[in-house]
């Protein structure tokens, strides 16, 4: 009598808890070989700790994992973990310091090394994924999005048997998205099998066979995809679809005519070079109490226009006037003293200190209000200023001294968030703010920012391409490399429409690129 072999990956009654948190209770997960299994729910909910038990970071306090039926390495046997998971971690995990082979073949060099060899393999490698990247670049000069392609290039080189993707979408244009999605089917088709994690439920949708929900650390749902709608996968994950979430972070009907105002912020003429994508000669205004959102494509110049008006990032020309008011370049002290909030694309790089908890994080920048006559602040007065921001955002902690370094991804997006809002500023530049957080949180800080507006008339430039983030748009500035497309102002967008722009065809069906292609030519 032939017998039913045992899953590839399997998890069986887990528990897991950090202090007083429980992490995981009770869950049980499997994967066969040749499946992709998605695995959603809110930031919190256990995805981040089922991926470090899976890859051998953590153990469980309770239950069993196997593989293929079998007990598991001991943690820290690295090479044995290996023969079965590559994972591929939602924050970057490439060495800056090393160039672009190094990190591919990371760990995986015997004791004699040809470097020649090493990088005509990495430039294989990279080619067979269509990305232009030169095995000798250091990794510390690359984009976001490079160094996401470096990581999964790594895993899946390691050929292992299941293969843990943690938002590898995050930071990858569309057409890489497509790349590696053909990759990800090539994979399961040759029996390895996946574990996909995403915010992106459409993604779940077009490229996952079953789904797995996890609510507060336990498993409430695990079924095809095709059984199930969107609707159905939101409201197992938050318990209910949540109502008027996506009206609610519309524009305001209050929102302030074009021509009401004078432009709280003047960008002119501005260029830059830079590796997230070069500007050239881009203008634009915002005026008080309006959100202006500016997409495109990663390489576009997107994140670039949001750096440089903050002052992260240095420009060769141009022009960043705040209430008519020169701010210096590449300055972000004097950007955030001019009343320039950020909200940075990398939280961990830019948005908090992770050491230290969450009211200092918050309080961060206007500790100067908080001090008393003799310079001193006291603990409480921080903890009370942070409270209602966090509160808004329901932002999810042990209490204010908790280090962000312990909360999940999407709540510490909401930390650097909280923190931009608290200091009040006159224009808010976001970058991407909602990358990583799920579904309803997504909505909180978008509606977060709409409100800001609102409320206080403080200008919003949301450098996005998440193109459902411009639902609180009031304009939509379209770049297409460096230079300003189009511009759509009258929501609510289209986002077929918006999609085209980004790609640089023009309304009449034309592709920009094409025109400009005949003009070198002539």
């Amino acid at each position: 009598m032939a017998t039913t072999a045992p899953p590839l990956v399997e998890m069986i009654g887990v528990d897991k808890r950090f202090g007083s948190t429980v992490a995981l209770s009770d869950v049980d997960l499997s994967l066969s070989p040749g499946q992709c299994l998605g695995l959603v729910g809110r930031n919190g909910a256990g995805k981040s700790t089922i991926v470090s038990i899976l890859s051998g970071v953590e153990t469980p306090d309770a239950g069993t994992v196997r593989f293929a039926g079998a007990p598991t390495p001991r943690v820290g046997d690295v090479t044995r973990w290996r023969e079965w998971i590559a994972t591929v971690f939602q924050h970057s995990m490439v060495v800056p310091e090393l160039s672009v082979a190094e990190n591919v073949f990371l760990g995986a060099t015997d004791r004699f090394v040809s470097w020649r060899d090493m990088r005509a393999r990495t430039r294989e490698v990279m080619r067979g994924w269509g990305y232009d990247i030169e095995a000798e670049t250091l990794c510390r000069d690359l984009t976001v999005e490079q160094r996401q392609i470096v990581e999964i290039a790594r895993a899946l080189r390691r050929g292992a048997k299941c293969v843990l993707l943690d938002e590898p979408t995050a930071a990858l244009e569309r057409e890489a998205v497509r790349r590696l999605f053909t990759r990800v089917r090539q994979l399961t088709s040759s029996g390895v099998a996946v574990l996909y994690i995403s915010h992106h439920l459409e993604e779940v949708f077009e490229i996952c066979d079953d789904v797995c929900v996890l609510r507060d650390g336990k498993r409430v749902l695990t079924a095809p995809v095709a059984q199930l709608s969107k609707d159905d996968l939101i409201a197992a994950m938050v318990g209910a679809v949540p109502e008027g979430a996506a009206a609610s972070a519309g524009p305001s009907a209050q929102s302030v005519s074009r021509d009401a105002s004078e432009p709280v912020l003047v960008v002119e003429n501005l260029t830059a070079n830079s590796a997230r994508g070069k500007l050239a000669g881009v203008s634009l205004q915002v005026r008080p109490g309006e959100v202006v959102g500016v997409t495109g494509l990663l390489s576009a110049g997107v994140a670039t226009i949001g750096r440089a008006v903050a002052g992260a990032e240095g420009r060769e020309s141009g022009q960043v006037r705040l209430r008519g008011e020169l701010v210096p370049p590449g300055q972000r002290a004097a950007a955030q003293r001019a009343g320039i909030g950020y909200i940075p694309e990398d939280r961990r790089a830019e948005g908090f200190v992770a050491h230290l908890g969450v009211a200092e994080n918050v309080t961060m920048a206007i500790t100067d209000r908080l001090a008393d006559r003799l310079g001193l602040l006291r603990p409480g007065r921080r903890a009370a200023a942070a409270a209602p921001v966090t509160a808004a955002l329901s932002l999810v902690s042990s209490g204010p001294g908790q280090p962000v370094s312990e909360l999940s991804g999407g709540n510490q997006q909401k930390v650097t968030v909280a923190r931009t809002l608290a200091h009040e500023p006159g224009v808010i530049v976001a970058i991407t703010p909602t990358r990583g957080v799920d579904v309803a949180s997504k909505a909180l800080l978008l509606e977060s920012l709409a409100h800001v507006a609102r409320r206080d008339g403080a200008g919003v430039l949301l450098c996005t391409d998440e193109l459902s983030d411009l639902v609180i748009c009031d304009r939509v500035v379209v770049l297409v490399r460096g230079e300003v497309f189009t511009e759509f102002t009258e929501p609510p967008f289209d986002r077929d429409q918006l999609i085209i722009a980004t790609e640089g065809i023009a309304a009449n069906g034309h592709a920009e690129e094409a025109a400009h292609d005949l003009e070198q030519d002539s």
